[in-house]
């Protein structure tokens, strides 16, 4: 099968299953793909900045790409963002959880140089269910972006035009000053609160800080 004509610069998380098949479906179906994986902390890659190509693909990667670089994607620079447009930027699942949102779901956009704020491509959406938790909805959300994944790439792979959403961002991109916020648990705080709050930020070994006289401790599982 021949490869469609296209240059790609590939952005995402180093050893993540999802990356990795998001990529290798670039490689197979794209003639010219430049890929840069890595973690949290990683320094972005200085190859990135000597780029120029047609499109730029951010596929949960831990890199705020700069103005300079976006520029020199001829067609296109998008960014698949785990979160439904109510969520922009940091902790959206852990908010949805707090807020006992009833829908949640994933994101394509055009990247700009604020976070979380480009043009909206096309969203998929799911339901998120009571007993859902940190680690269940965030599961369901990586398996949805890979297929809205899909669904973009084959449109690049048949040299199609990208879709324009009508959806539209409903408000500025949470901080990781908000998410340390949600993070907390006070002496102040109702049993109802709290529980929000244990849902929200619970995964794996993480666990919800609680502040009492000064002091902070972490809740154990």
């Amino acid at each position: 099968m021949d490869k469609t004509k296209c240059s790609l610069l590939f952005l995402g998380k180093k050893d993540d299953s999802h990356t990795a098949r998001a990529l290798e479906f670039c490689r197979m179906n794209l003639s010219d793909v430049s890929a840069h994986l890595g973690r949290w902390g990683d320094p972005m890659p200085q190859e990135i900045c000597t780029w120029e190509g047609d499109y730029i693909i951010s596929y949960l990667s831990r890199w705020v790409v700069p103005e300079h670089v976006l520029n020199k994607a001829r067609i296109a620079a998008i960014n698949f963002h785990p979160a439904s447009p109510d969520y922009p930027g940091i902790g959206c699942n852990n908010f949805a959880l707090y807020d006992n949102a009833q829908e949640y779901g994933t994101t394509c956009h055009h990247m700009t140089t604020a976070v979380d704020t480009g043009t909206i491509i096309k969203t998929r959406l799911f339901p998120v269910f009571p007993e859902d938790n940190v680690a269940t909805l965030l599961a369901r959300t990586y398996d949805e972006q890979l297929i809205l994944f899909y669904e973009i790439a084959d449109l690049i792979k048949n040299e199609k035009e990208l879709p324009i959403s009508d959806e539209q961002w409903t408000r500025k991109p949470f901080t990781r000053t908000e998410f340390n916020k949600l993070s907390k648990i006070t002496p102040d705080m109702g049993k109802e609160e709290i529980a929000r709050r244990i849902r929200a930020t619970s995964f794996g070994t993480w666990k919800p800080t609680v502040e009492l006289h000064g002091f902070v401790f972490e809740l154990k599982a």
